[in-house]
């Protein structure tokens, strides 16, 4: 059952798999992938934090695939534009846009949720942020699939989809860098209030971030800071729909929902796993993972080990404690969690208070998003009555 935990049932419901051989072996050894799959919570936590064991150098130059010190200059600079205050001073403008994308999809009395609302409200604050022209937005979409196609690269996956993702990336990364240098030369010349100018003028010990780092940058935004929020929107309203009692709860006490939306993160998590390079010979969970293999911290295993979670394959939007790990861990826990918690109480607030009685609009299977390591539809036809307001 393991070797088919990429199919579109298991990447739709992968929390039994992970049951089975989290019982079996909270370590295990995935001989096709070539990879090691670490299953428990305490091994995932310990693959999160414990660099000096478990490297993050996979994949592009992204700061999220480096190690410290790089990591450490890194994230400092980037923390100096992409600050808590200028997060939390977004929360009116993206209650404007999802009101905006609300009003025009509701009178249908359907919509792909997924498509017309969960992935375009993300992007559109995204491109807000780093004040990209509306023009510019379709471009944005493109790029953010390509970079999604990405995970099907994992090493002996040498799958024609898997070798047409690289190139497609290569060609991509080569649009964004020139698109990049036009939009840098145009906040050099006329300084603005947004996200790309703070970058360029971040500075720690008089050291700036290059053209690539602030591209890598850029890069990350546009992958995780949509995909993770997009995942949470639609997770939150499958969950709501398999759970009709806890949507009820949350809509009596609705106080309730930053409880719900961690629950959410936690039991559908939108992340399911992160690389690691074991640096050496690591003994972990009864197993010796070798020296440079390639790891995967199964988070959404994590989430649901009863060894860490009462009655973890239970939704109960008032968990508590919740120490999940939707977000990582350590030196490498998400920069964008604010953001994408914003975005979410935001958006599942408006669906709540807007939509009633929402259920699915096929008894088709939903379809996976491209994403191999995320959890979520590409795809959420729902239908829902109009509340009146």
């Amino acid at each position: 059952m393991i070797a088919d935990i990429f199919s579109d049932a298991n990447r739709r419901n992968p929390f039994p798999v992970y049951d089975q051989v989290r019982a079996a072996s909270p370590v295990f050894h995935h001989g096709e992938f070539g990879l090691w799959m670490i299953f428990d919570y305490a091994g995932v936590e310990r693959a999160l934090t414990e660099y000096e064991s478990f490297s993050s150098r996979y994949g592009p130059d992204w700061i999220i695939f480096t190690d410290p010190p790089r990591h450490s200059k890194l994230r400092a600079l980037i923390s100096r534009a992409f600050t808590p205050r200028s997060i939390a001073n977004l929360e009116t403008r993206i209650a404007e846009l999802s009101k905006g994308l609300l009003d025009e999809l509701i009178p249908r009395g359907e919509m792909d949720l997924a498509v017309d609302y969960a992935f375009m409200l993300p992007l559109m604050v995204i491109a807000e942020m780093l004040g990209i022209p509306l023009a510019d937005r379709p471009r944005f979409r493109q790029w953010n699939q390509v970079m999604m196609e990405m995970s099907h690269t994992i090493p002996t996956r040498k799958t024609p989809q898997a070798m047409k993702a690289t190139s497609d990336f290569i060609t991509a990364t080569g649009e964004m860098g020139e698109y990049l240098t036009r939009m840098l030369e145009l906040r050099r010349a006329d300084p603005r209030d947004d996200l790309l100018t703070r970058l360029d003028q971040a500075q720690v010990d008089g050291q700036r971030l290059t053209h690539n780092e602030i591209l890598g940058f850029f890069q990350v935004l546009l992958l995780a800071g949509s995909e993770t929020t997009t995942n949470l929107i639609n997770n939150a309203i499958l969950c709501f729909i398999e759970h009709p009692d806890q949507l009820a709860r949350v809509r009596e006490q609705p106080d309730l929902l930053p409880s719900a939306i961690e629950e959410v993160l936690r039991f559908r998590s939108p992340l399911q796993w992160m690389y690691r390079v074991a640096r050496s010979d690591i003994t972990i969970g009864g197993q010796t993972i070798p020296a440079g293999k390639l790891v995967l911290a199964m988070i959404g295993s994590a989430n649901r080990d009863p060894a860490q979670f009462s009655n973890p394959n239970e939704f109960d939007i008032a968990r508590q404690p919740n120490p999940h790990l939707a977000f990582g861990k350590g030196i490498h826990f998400c920069m964008g969690a604010p953001l994408a918690r914003l975005e979410g109480r935001i958006a599942i607030s408006h669906l709540l208070t807007r939509l009633k009685n929402v259920r699915l609009a096929t008894e088709e299977p939903w379809e996976p998003g491209k994403g191999l390591h995320g959890h979520g539809p590409a795809r959420l036809p729902i239908r829902f009555d109009p509340a009146v307001l």
